[in-house]
């Protein structure tokens, strides 16, 4: 994407995400969107936002899909990699060689799980609002071309989007409702996840085809992802109603996941 065409297409980005911050929106909605735009706007292979929780550990709020969530996940389970690294600084590792030798030493499974998926570029930009930091955003290539000045300012911008989706300015101040804020957005992502991983085996179909159906039926009906996930996981709600992906083939209904526990991750 070059030229006038792409910044048609981010000036049409920056307008529904402006569209979306509106009173009691689907934040775990629009942190989705914006991964998979990161997607289509940086010429990237996928995309990741983690977010730091209540008690100060990063959690996995958004991924393009879900080669990206399982990397993440890895890397949390490990506490290495340049995402956590970032957030720890505050400062943004751009441009990182995965297959050179300094980056294996510098984070061993990390590096090498990366390499296995395909991913041979990373980059890591903090979510950030003036002096404080939330998270990161993680960007993965599967080829070695280098992102310019402009490509990494312009995901800082998607990231620092992501930081007012998350905080918004008017509570950066008052720590009890940002941290509600943040664990509610955890929260809704654990029951997001439970409900991907049930409407998979249901269908018969990829994890990632199976979310996009829940959030196509979702948006179409303007019901919150966390709202539809809870029904779903508390029996209120039969996914029948949810058209199948293209992908899927019929399977026995699999039985509705145990509720999560209190504290995300």
């Amino acid at each position: 994407m070059i030229g006038m065409a792409r910044e048609q297409r981010l000036a049409e980005i920056f307008v529904e995400v402006a569209d979306s911050l509106v009173e009691d929106f689907d934040v775990i909605d629009l942190l989705q969107r914006l991964s998979t735009r990161c997607v289509e706007l940086l010429d990237v292979s996928a995309a990741g936002i983690l977010l730091v929780d209540a008690h100060g550990e990063l959690q996995i709020i958004a991924a393009s899909d879900e080669h990206a969530r399982l990397l993440e996940l890895f890397a949390l389970q490990h506490d290495q990699g340049p995402c956590v690294e970032c957030y720890r600084t505050g400062t943004a590792r751009t441009n990182i060689d995965l297959t050179r030798p300094e980056t294996t030493t510098a984070w061993p499974r990390f590096a090498g799980r990366a390499r296995e998926t395909g991913y041979v570029t990373t980059h890591a930009l903090p979510l950030r609002l003036r002096n404080r930091v939330v998270g990161a955003l993680n960007l993965f290539q599967s080829t070695p071309h280098r992102l310019g000045d402009a490509d990494i300012a312009l995901a800082q911008a998607l990231a620092d989007v992501a930081t007012i989706a998350i905080l918004q300015q008017r509570t950066l101040e008052q720590s009890h409702i940002e941290n509600s804020q943040l664990a509610t957005a955890l929260t809704s992502r654990i029951l997001v996840e439970q409900v991907k991983g049930v409407l998979a085996e249901r269908w018969n179909t990829s994890v990632d085809d199976a979310f996009a159906a829940f959030r196509s039926y979702a948006r179409s009906r303007q019901l919150r992802l966390a709202e539809l996930a809870a029904r779903i996981i508390a029996g209120d709600f039969d996914t029948a109603a949810i058209p199948a992906p293209a992908t899927a083939t019929a399977t026995a209904p699999a039985p509705a996941p145990a509720p999560p526990e209190n504290r995300p991750g």
